[in-house]
């Protein structure tokens, strides 16, 4: 999927294969082009009618979404910036097969031509790899719906629970994206898909998560072809060091706030009341814009600093507390070593990355989009007087330094190719 979030850690893996020699076609994006071929791949282009620019507001790429709201904005969006665009990514996939066969395709989870490359035999079509860039969304009865943000209920009532809000779900949200997906596999089949068309991975040939079992709810009936791999590392280290660099190295604690590379034209998510919450606290706030220029921010009070871009392999070992709106590849990064987490409850996936967050104990999570100073200081001061969370991230970072990384899905990929 063209979204940076779900580009970047594949290009990781792209990186890997290139270096170790494997020829890697990288279908996505157009505006990706630089970053995928830097990355030792070839960039192939989204078809047009697939290939959006995710830094542009949605409601302008989908006139048709402006003023929907809740389960309908939700359905809105499952179909025409997922299921829609199947068709072409499946057409896309097919005919760079035909052209020169792949061993293995890899692709991101949210990637809905999957589930349409699943509807060929194989032999005609390449074995698929879901990558999990975002939370597992693999339907179970041990699980509510993905996106509800709810973390599981255990035992008979817990499977009650969730049993009726699939349904709900099934009956309100999926209905007309189904349909498509349906349409969709009739024109290409001459058959509906046998399953939910959100729910492919469960069905691809092979689903490598990046991330620990820690930080992932259980399953009892998780497929066998589920591995979680652990945090495939992006970019987070590239950045330069900032002039300030110097003035963060005292005894105060570091608190990072970063609302990541997309979901950053509102500053009232998290930064925003985070500047306010802790301008007069005994810390200092770092803040990453995720490339927005630095005079977009708010004032930033005295004990504050920021950058376009910060060097993640320097600034984390040195963070207390990592503040966020929820973007998986950040939490990953920030557990790698260690750091416990506040977070708020945004969008799109945000919701699922926040209640693992509250789940695994490893931070505090705001149930709203946009906190108050008030909440967003009470629970960063509550993260840094708590060493419970501080230990359980770091018992999720031991488990991340166990992992196979990039070797394990390489591994993994050879065996199922």
């Amino acid at each position: 999927m063209p979204i940076h979030g779900h580009v970047m850690p594949l290009v990781a893996v792209a990186r890997h294969f290139a270096e170790r020699g494997d020829r890697v076609r990288f279908l996505t994006g157009s505006r990706f082009a630089a970053v995928v071929e830097a990355a030792g791949a070839q960039h192939v282009p989204l078809p047009s009618e697939a290939d959006f620019d995710d830094r542009q507001d949605w409601n302008l790429t989908f006139p048709a979404r402006v003023g929907l709201k809740g389960v309908k904005a939700i359905a809105f969006d499952v179909e025409h910036i997922f299921v829609r665009p199947g068709r072409s990514h499946h057409d896309a996939v097919m005919a760079l097969h035909t052209d020169e066969p792949a061993d293995a395709v890899l692709t991101d989870s949210a990637f809905a031509g999957g589930a349409f490359l699943l509807g060929n035999p194989i032999g005609v079509r390449p074995p698929v790899v879901a990558c999990g860039v975002v939370p597992l969304g693999i339907a179970s009865r041990d699980t509510a719906p993905y996106g509800m943000g709810l973390t599981p209920l255990r035992g008979p009532v817990g499977r009650v629970r969730n049993a009726l809000l699939n349904g709900l779900a099934a009956r309100t949200v999926f209905p007309r994206p189904e349909r498509k997906a349906n349409e969709i596999g009739r024109e290409l089949f001459g058959r509906p898909l046998p399953f939910p068309a959100m729910d492919w991975p469960r069905h691809a040939d092979l689903i490598a998560q990046f991330t620990v079992p820690e930080f992932e709810y259980p399953r009892s009936d998780a497929p066998a072809h589920l591995h979680f791999v652990g945090p495939v590392s992006a970019s987070g280290s590239q950045a330069s060091l900032p002039p300030w660099w110097d003035e963060i190295s005292g005894p105060r604690p570091i608190v990072h706030v970063t609302q990541g590379t997309i979901a950053n034209r509102d500053y009232r998510q998290i930064i925003a009341p985070t500047l306010e919450a802790l301008a007069e606290d005994d810390v200092s706030v770092v803040v990453s814009t995720g490339g927005r220029p630095l005079d977009t921010l708010p004032p930033l009070p005295a004990n504050a600093r920021a950058a376009e871009y910060l060097p993640y392999d320097a600034l984390l070992p040195k963070t207390a507390v990592y503040v966020t709106n929820g973007g998986y590849g950040g939490v990953q990064y920030a557990l790698r070593y260690g750091v416990p987490i506040v977070t708020s409850s945004g969008q799109e996936d945000k919701p699922e990355v926040a209640a693992r967050i509250a789940w695994s104990g490893v931070g505090v999570r705001l149930k709203m989009e946009r906190p108050s100073p008030a909440a967003v200081g009470e629970a960063v001061r509550s993260v840094l007087d708590g060493p419970a969370f501080r230990a359980n991230a770091q018992d999720i970072a031991a488990s991340m330094s166990n992992a196979g990384g990039l070797p394990q899905l390489a591994q993994l990929v050879d065996q199922l190719a």
